[in-house]
């Protein structure tokens, strides 16, 4: 979701109009609609991996969300069709297979959805040049880096700091999991506070499922350690200051970590998520073979976090030589870049209704 955004931000006052297609529920349309853009919901859902019993509905869903987006593309008429992944996807890339369309992949391997509508697409955005291996001949492959949000660039290191009241005299380390949070993460990082705060701040976003454990965990700190501890549910506008300020992240390995990472050179141990298909472990691989973090297996989360946190925050130069590979890997134009992308794909081709 954050990529598309980042690029209507970079598109600006281009768009004429503009119309967010997505899926019923969640925390999709309140984002989207709180930046001002029109939203509409469809029917979707995954088809890949399911079990026999969900198969039939998943279908129909689909099913119906093809003729519900057929409806949209009538009426909207776009000029083209932009899509960063997702079920949502696929019934309106069909529905849309005349309309100039552009993909792009923000994980380094695509997910199913994108794979299925590569052929419908005239230009296809990547990450990185990795992704390549994925799209054998096709001929509107660019690879543009991770489009990151306008207001993560208004951060600097000193302001971000100021802004969450952090010790100057003490490296900090930003804990998080994602929108919802990661429970391993998360209950790893509060079995080690104690071992952890006397040595550095924290900044934890828990997500806001485990928000009553870590409220309960904070509470039982020791004083002394509780100001070290910066815990939150949820950062939107604030977190581009969390990347600003940390010396050190702990994550999964989502896409965002392809362009926000780089972005502040920040060095990071992965935990890549183990119970989906592999995206993350190739996300964090392609960071970790660059000397830009390091990995840590989840199941390693409840031994290993502790030392490993320790070790990186004790050896500057190991951090700082991170640092330093992960910056080589920023691409801050990236949006900029993929509203060339569409810009041209527009022009290229009108298609005919």
């Amino acid at each position: 979701m954050y990529p598309a955004l980042s690029v209507l931000q970079a598109l600006g006052d281009e768009l004429e109009d503009v119309l967010w297609v997505g899926g019923q529920g969640g925390m999709e349309a309140d984002l989207v609609t709180r930046e001002g853009i029109p939203f509409q919901a469809i029917s979707a859902a995954g088809v890949h991996g399911v079990g026999l019993r969900r198969l039939p509905r998943n279908t129909w869903q689909l099913a119906k969300g093809y003729w519900q987006a057929r409806g949209i593309i009538r009426s909207f008429r776009p000029d083209v069709l932009f899509f960063t992944g997702g079920y949502v996807a696929v019934p309106v890339g069909l529905a849309g297979r005349r309309v100039p369309t552009v993909l792009y992949v923000p994980d380094i391997e695509p997910g199913l959805a994108l794979k299925s509508l590569a052929r419908l697409a005239d230009r296809i955005a990547l990450t990185t040049p990795d992704s390549k291996a994925f799209f054998p001949n096709h001929p509107g492959l660019v690879v543009t880096g991770y489009p990151v949000r306008q207001d993560l660039l208004t951060w600097r290191r000193e302001k971000a700091r100021a802004h969450f009241g952090l010790d100057d005299q003490q490296p900090t380390l930003l804990v998080f999991g994602g929108s919802k949070g990661a429970r391993s993460i998360n209950r790893a990082l509060l079995a080690g506070l104690k071992d952890l705060l006397p040595h550095m701040e924290v900044l934890h976003i828990s997500g806001q499922l485990d928000w009553p454990e870590v409220e309960a965990a904070r509470a039982a700190l020791p004083e002394a350690l509780q100001g070290r501890y910066h815990a939150f549910p949820y950062l939107h506008e604030d977190m581009g200051a969390a990347l600003a300020a940390a010396d050190l992240v702990v994550s999964r390995a989502g896409a965002s970590i392809l362009g926000e990472f780089p972005l502040f050179g920040l060095p990071a141990v992965l935990v890549p998520y183990p119970y989906a298909w592999r995206y993350q472990q190739v996300n964090a691989a392609y960071l970790a073979d660059r000397g830009a973090a390091r990995i840590l297996p989840d199941e390693q989360l409840a031994d290993q976090l502790v030392p490993t946190v320790l070790g990186l925050m004790e050896d500057v130069d190991a951090r700082q030589q991170m640092a330093a590979a992960m910056r080589r890997l920023a691409q801050p134009d990236a949006a900029q870049r993929i509203a060339a992308v569409i810009r041209d794909a527009v022009h290229r081709e009108v298609r005919k209704w």
